[in-house]
């Protein structure tokens, strides 16, 4: 599903190159359910970029499925993003002005689905969720955890083969971060790839795979024991 072959990505600023990612190679396959795990400035964030094709690389390959992701241009990119990839962030990233039904429902406004079909599965999603009846709320009558779960079905709207997830808990409380972990975990169960950054040990813990990055490399990497009962 996701090959990285000597990837190497830097970052210019100024007469200063930073050098993140020092020839990272890495094998995701389909259905996993793998954490990235790194102190601040390890690299992890970066990582995750590339594979969601939000950043390009400098040397080295990127493989999603059997095409190479390397020059690509903006609307290529975007296509890829579109169709394969969904995205959950700490922020949440919601839109203030729209309510969570409109939030949802904006990736398939850019697959030119018509507004009362995109609307009728963003429904469907919130409904998945358990926030069918906040629907029509604005993000700021919704509490961190709504708002999480808001994104993740935003994440899911467009059938994603991969869930790409940067510190998804990093902004909940202990038990809600828990029942966010939950809810991936039934996603992944559903066949679908979940790659979480995060810096929390306990919630790496909670996916089958740990990869640690340590300055721009990958120290080790190794599976775990996952635990039947999150919540």
């Amino acid at each position: 599903m996701i090959r990285l072959s000597r990837l190497h990505k830097s970052y210019i600023t100024g007469s200063n190159r930073l050098h993140v990612l020092k020839g990272i190679d890495l094998f995701i396959d389909s259905g996993e359910l793998v954490s990235v795990v790194g102190s601040s400035g390890s690299g992890k964030s970066t990582l995750l970029n590339v594979i969601g094709i939000l950043d390009s690389y400098d040397d080295g390959e990127y493989y999603l499925g059997n095409n190479l992701i390397q020059g690509l241009t903006e609307k290529r990119s975007a296509w890829y993003r579109n169709q394969m990839i969904g995205f959950v962030f700490q922020s949440f990233n919601l839109i203030s002005f729209k309510n969570a039904m409109e939030n949802v429902a904006l990736p398939l406004y850019y697959q030119n689905i018509p507004r009362k079909k995109r609307n009728r599965i963003a429904l469907e999603y919130l409904e998945k969720m358990g926030l069918l009846d906040w629907a029509e709320h604005l993000p700021s009558e919704l509490s961190g955890g709504q708002k999480q779960r808001v994104a993740i079905a935003r994440a899911l709207v467009t059938n994603p083969k991969i869930i790409l997830a940067d510190e998804p808990t990093g902004a909940l409380d202990t038990q809600t971060s828990y029942e966010v972990m939950s809810l991936f975990k039934e996603i992944n169960e559903e066949g679908i790839t979940v790659i979480i950054v995060t810096h929390e040990k306990d919630i790496s813990e909670r996916t089958k795979r740990i990869i640690h990055l340590t300055d721009g490399i990958i120290e080790k990497e190794y599976t775990t024991k996952l635990k039947v009962n999150y919540v």
